[in-house]
C-alpha cells in the first residue's frame, strides 16, 4: 500500500529499542547528517498506525559510534514504557528540509548522472555512475566510448571502462550542477585505463 502523503517526508532514523529508563530512545539512522539526531528540534514521528507523521520535539541526542546508533531523547517520553510504546516508529523530517550544504558540499545524488570534461579541452570524459566513501570521496566515472578510442586504448573487451577519480578540489575544481557537469584538471596517468 502506497502512501501518497508521504511523498513529502524523509525516514531519518528508525526507533529499535528504548534505552536506560529515563525514556531515552535508541534510534538506527538512514540519515547521514548527525544534526538530524543532535541538533534540538521539531521532528516527526511516523508510528505504524498513524497515516502522517505527527510532530514531537528532539530535545537532545548523542551517536553512540561502536553501535552506529543515536540515542535521543524526545518531548514528553520520560518513562522507558512510554518509550517502548514508540520502538518500531520512523523519524522523519519534510522532504523539503535538505540540509543546508556549503558550498563545496553535495548530495551524492546530485553527483551521479554529471557528464565529466577535460577541463581545458571541454573533452568529454564520461559519466559519473557512483560515489565511493573514501577519506576523499571517488568519483567512479564511466569512459565515454569516444574517450576510450581517441586515446589509443581500445581492447578487445567491449565493456565500457570506469575510472575512478578523487573528488577534491584540485582534481574537480569546477562542478557545475544546474548545467549537470564537472569539469575536471587531472593529473597525467589519473585517467589511464589499466587493461
Amino acid at each position: 500500500m502506497t502512501n501518497d502523503k508521504l511523498d513529502n517526508w524523509l525516514e531519518i532514523g528508525k526507533i529499535v529499542a528504548p534505552q536506560g529508563l529515563s525514556g531515552e530512545l535508541r534510534v538506527y539512522p538512514v540519515s547521514d547528517f548527525p544534526e538530524r539526531f543532535e541538533v534540538p528540534g521539531k521532528r516527526w514521528l511516523l508510528c505504524s498506525d498513524d497515516t502522517e507523521p505527527q510532530p514531537i520535539e528532539l530535545l537532545t541526542g548523542r551517536y553512540i559510534s561502536n553501535k552506529n546508533l543515536y540515542v535521543v531523547k524526545l518531548a514528553g517520553v520520560e518513562n522507558c514504557d512510554r518509550a517502548e510504546a514508540l520502538r518500531g516508529c520512523k523519524l522523519m523530517v519534510p522532504a523539503s528540509d535538505r540540509p543546508q550544504l556549503g558550498e563545496d558540499e553535495y548530495h551524492v545524488l546530485d553527483l551521479i548522472g554529471l557528464e565529466v570534461f577535460m577541463q581545458a579541452s571541454g573533452e568529454l570524459v564520461g559519466t559519473v555512475v557512483d560515489i565511493i566513501p573514501a577519506g576523499n570521496d571517488l568519483l567512479e566515472v564511466k569512459l565515454h566510448p569516444s574517450f576510450t578510442t581517441d586515446k589509443g586504448q581500445m581492447t578487445n573487451d567491449k565493456g565500457q571502462k570506469t575510472v575512478l577519480i578523487p573528488f577534491v578540489e584540485a582534481i574537480a575544481p569546477v562542478v557545475d550542477l544546474p548545467s549537470g557537469r564537472i569539469e575536471i584538471t587531472p593529473p597525467p596517468g589519473l585517467l589511464e585505463v589499466n587493461n
